[in-house]
């Protein structure tokens, strides 16, 4: 089974000890919610390089402002563009775990990003809520999800959703400014988090119709209109 846990905002300018402090938050909280080797082990993750061999990276702050930098060293490094770290964890048998981000940005064209990648056991239970929240508390998105590939074929195929437009899975994030468009027909759960957005429970895992209806209400009420093209701001 994979699941995908993601955010996206607009143009972040960001320091990279800033988005080392960003990282080290998203990593330790994947190691506290997936009980994969023991809960809140520190597990060495394989850095993708665009060139070469995969490295060893520990999730402590200090290796991940080295690694941050060298990717700001590397030839073609644009302050536009920001900062982009790939690592994978194969993290027991059924398990693999991938997180791709690039912040720090500044484009007017291309959103910054936090994905996570999530396989596992069949019998295992995922808390999806609340990494979608880890990743809603570090990184302060304009918008997020957790989905599959069902979820958005049946979106793109059946709503008019365009990758790249915000959507929801059967779990949600809306900033606050979406958040405050939230229609009243929505019965979806709502949980207001510190990062001034609300998580929405809007689905159980599987239920690809509930989310598509859900998509739908919330696009007529505007709480997933896009960011205007070119973007000026991180979020709605």
């Amino acid at each position: 089974m994979r699941r995908v846990v993601r955010g996206f905002w607009g143009p972040r300018e960001e320091s990279a000890k800033a988005l080392a402090r960003r990282w080290k938050l998203t990593l330790d909280a994947l190691a506290e919610l997936l009980q994969v080797g023991g809960s809140g082990e520190a597990w060495t993750w394989r850095q993708i390089h665009s060139s070469g061999p995969a490295t060893d990276l520990l999730p402590d702050e200090d290796s991940l402002l080295a690694a941050l930098r060298a990717a700001r060293d590397a030839d073609g490094w644009s302050d536009r563009v920001g900062f982009g770290l790939r690592l994978v964890l194969a993290a027991g048998p059924g398990w693999k775990i991938e997180v791709s981000g690039n912040a720090g940005g500044v484009s007017e064209f291309l959103l910054q990003s936090m994905v996570i990648g999530v396989r596992s056991p069949d019998t295992a239970e995922i808390p999806d809520a609340q990494l979608l929240a880890a990743v809603a508390e570090a990184w302060e998105p304009d918008f997020g999800d957790v989905t599959d590939d069902d979820v958005l074929d049946a979106l793109e195929g059946d709503a008019g959703f365009v990758v790249g437009e915000p959507c929801v899975g059967w779990i949600g994030y809306l900033s606050r400014g979406r958040a405050a468009l939230l229609p009243e027909g929505l019965t979806a759960g709502r949980t207001e988090l510190g990062a001034g957005g609300v998580l929405l429970v809007i689905a159980p895992y599987g239920q690809v119709d509930d989310v598509r209806r859900a998509h739908l209400l919330l696009r007529d009420a505007g709480a997933l209109r896009p960011l205007p093209c070119p973007m000026d701001r991180s979020a709605l």
